[in-house]
């Protein structure tokens, strides 16, 4: 067999993806340990874990932040991303998966598939990401390899592999068969494990599993379909290889089993990384753009330079830019070209990162991994390139903020450290939007969910002592006419000294279709002059900013002028504005008035099983539903609902359907509100 040379065949770049709680961060400890990148094993329960360095993340015991290590395994360097399962926080995963060339997917083995596991998955898919399979927890009561198994094949769809046979079930596990190479690993209360022979009581369910292994990989890789028919059987070789192919291809996943927590299956998961999942050198040449044209560049260190920024994190040390360099070599001091603001950039220190800690490095080679300090103003999604050879890649997607919460500093002079911090996270977190509502004033802050908001105001107060208050966002409620007054007077006389001012309005004020307000003149004779005519409209317009039920906007009024008067020395244009702008006041105040709110129209997607209490839910929330499709095994509802009271449904439907559930809005406008809506 030929030996690839090519050092850039040597580096796996993958990520961890898992359901909250399966035990990700667990295997990401256990791997560093297993490499002697550390010398003592981390524990999520201890908050002595490496890549949840994060105070937030212990104190919650989940990762919440991806954050990236490097280790060496049997001659080969990996480069990994420990990333979070909770669904508030996809959008980390989004971001590592855009750049990762492989993944280790890993299962509960006593619930198999869980929801988040079924989202992570679907998100490697659309990424094309090589998925290799870890079912972890082996030791637990009612831990059943088999059950996981089938429910990978029934919820995910790809073809199984299994590779092994554990030995013992539950608390008695303590080791696996190596279906590929017909052995058997034990692992005793250390830290070593040996290998033996299978032994006598499972050598005839070995057999079994490995014919069904090779029938599994003969139907999907040519080569082995073609030995297998001729010899009945597959070499050693030949199905590592065909696994290989298979897995990288995106035909079929390979199986592995083990408990991190007890250190067991570690090290056959690091060899399947090396063997299964692919290098640099495997996946296809990135892809961008350039002045319209699409343009590819090879995972060779000697072309210019491109690079992808899919991190940014703001330290006491400084500002860290991860990047994965998809060609060329950065060298410290280097000078690139951000083709995204269109700047040149200048490195100022490369660093190999573990975690929370960094190793300085004097250059960085395509395949690579690494964070960057001297970047004034890439973000995650930003190109980096050869100034000489600008290229444009496709930035991680960035979903729609589904929740929001209204924030302000409890100091007066808080304000702007308040807006800069804010700014700060936004630029940390693509998936974070601030904005102020132009109507309540409000600086509104909106995520992907209550925790990730939770999550982001907790940073605020810990990294930058501000003191925060949170609320529920105001609605921007309106006012309209449900019945007008007909024959208005209003006179607005004013002397006081000089030139006085005088105007004299008669106006008709009625409910209107159309939303806005609607303006006319039926004065005849020419008892106002057209240029007192217009400034009339102009006081009624005024008039429209405050109604006269909780001073909310008014909307869907027609205002006609009948008639009016005016004087010779005092009639102004100023005059007749605000003859229109205090008439048109008191005519509302007359007028039977009626609050409005705003609706939208919300699309959800759910299970089949999850439709009846996700209606009953958005009928107590004064939901209409306006439709529902069933497609694929999921049901979509359509409904129109008052955006007051979409507060906190974004957790209520994740709960409701084991976080299966996702859903849209789109405003449609307003609808009137039930008479005990408050007004202020």
């Amino acid at each position: 067999m030929r030996i690839n040379h090519n050092p850039l065949a040597v580096i796996r770049n993958l990520g961890i993806l898992a359901h909250v709680d399966a035990g990700k961060t667990t295997v990401t400890e256990r791997i560093l340990f297993a490499t002697g990148t550390t010398h003592k094993r981390g524990e999520v329960h201890d908050g002595t874990t490496v890549t949840d360095f994060d105070p937030q993340e212990r104190d919650r015991g989940i990762t919440i932040f991806a954050a990236a290590v490097s280790c060496a395994w049997d001659g080969h360097r990996i480069n990994l991303i420990d990333t979070p399962g909770h669904v508030d926080f996809a959008d980390e995963v989004e971001r590592a998966l855009r750049v990762l060339d492989g993944a280790v997917a890993v299962f509960d083995a006593v619930a198999g598939v869980e929801p988040q596991s079924e989202s992570v998955w679907r998100q490697a898919d659309r990424h094309g990401v090589p998925r290799i399979a870890f079912v972890n927890k082996m030791d637990r009561a009612g831990a059943d390899l088999d059950a996981a198994v089938a429910s990978i094949r029934e919820r995910l769809h790809p073809a199984p592999l299994v590779v092994q046979l554990p030995i013992g079930a539950e608390d008695t596990f303590t080791g696996v068969v190596d279906l590929v190479r017909m052995r058997a690993l034990r692992w005793a209360d250390g830290d070593t494990f040996e290998e033996a022979p299978v032994p006598d009581d499972l050598r005839d369910e070995t057999l079994a599993r490995r014919r069904t292994l090779e029938e599994a990989v003969a139907e999907l890789h040519p080569g082995a379909l073609e030995e297998f028919c001729d010899t009945g059987t597959l070499g050693e070789r030949t199905l590592s290889s065909a696994l290989r192919d298979v897995t990288r291809d995106g035909d079929g996943v390979v199986v592995l089993c083990g408990s991190a927590y007890r250190n067991r299956g570690v090290e056959p998961l690091l060899d399947a990384v090396v063997a299964y999942l692919p290098s640099p050198l495997d996946v296809p040449p990135v892809r961008g753009t350039h002045d319209g044209e699409e343009q590819e560049r090879p995972a060779d260190p000697v072309a210019p330079p491109a690079a992808l920024a899919f991190k940014v994190h703001a330290t006491t040390t400084g500002r860290l830019t991860y990047l994965r360099i998809y060609s060329g070599t950065i060298e410290k001091g280097d000078t690139l070209w951000d083709a995204s603001a269109r700047r040149t950039e200048r490195i100022g220190r490369i660093l190999r990162v573990q975690a929370d800690r960094h190793a300085p490095l004097d250059r960085a080679v395509a395949g690579d991994i690494v964070a960057v300090i001297g970047l004034k103003s890439a973000r995650a999604g930003s190109t980096l390139c050869a100034p000489g050879a600008p290229l444009v890649l496709e930035p991680p997607g960035v979903p729609e903020p589904v929740v929001s919460v209204a924030v302000e500093s409890r100091g007066a002079g808080d304000t702007d450290r308040l807006a800069s911090g804010l700014a700060r996270l936004t630029e940390e977190d693509p998936s974070l939007v601030v904005r102020t509502d132009p109507e309540t004033g409000q600086t509104v802050l909106s995520g992907m969910g209550e925790l990730h908001l939770e999550v982001a105001v907790e940073k605020l107060r810990r990294e930058l002592g501000l003191e925060v208050n949170v609320g529920r966002p105001r609605v921007s409620y309106r006012e309209t006419v449900a019945r007008g007054v007909s024959g208005l007077v209003y006179r607005h006389v004013k002397q006081d000294g000089g030139a006085g001012q005088f105007a004299h309005v008669v106006l008709d004020v009625e409910p209107c279709q159309e939303s806005g307000f609607a303006f006319r003149s039926a004065v005849v004779g020419g008892r106002v002059p057209q240029e007192y005519v217009r400034a009339v409209e102009a006081g009624c317009r005024d008039a429209l900013a405050e109604g006269p039920l909780g001073g909310h906007p008014v909307t869907g009024l027609r205002v006609t002028l009948t008639d009016g008067a005016t004087h010779v020395k005092d009639s102004s244009d100023t005059a007749f504005r605000t003859a229109g702008r205090l008439g048109l006041r008191e005519a509302l105040r007359a007028c039977a008035m009626v609050l409005l709110e705003p609706v939208v129209e919300v699309t959800v997607t759910v299970p089949e099983d999850a439709v009846g209490g996700v209606l009953g839910d958005l009928a107590a929330r004064r939901g209409r539903v306006t439709g529902s499709v069933t497609r694929a095994s999921a049901a979509v509802v359509t409904a129109t609902v008052p955006l007051a009271e979409l507060f906190g449904y974004a957790t209520r439907l994740r709960s409701r359907t084991q976080g299966r559930g996702t859903f849209t809005t789109r405003p449609t406008g307003y609808a009137p509100a039930p008479t005990a809506t408050p007004v202020r």
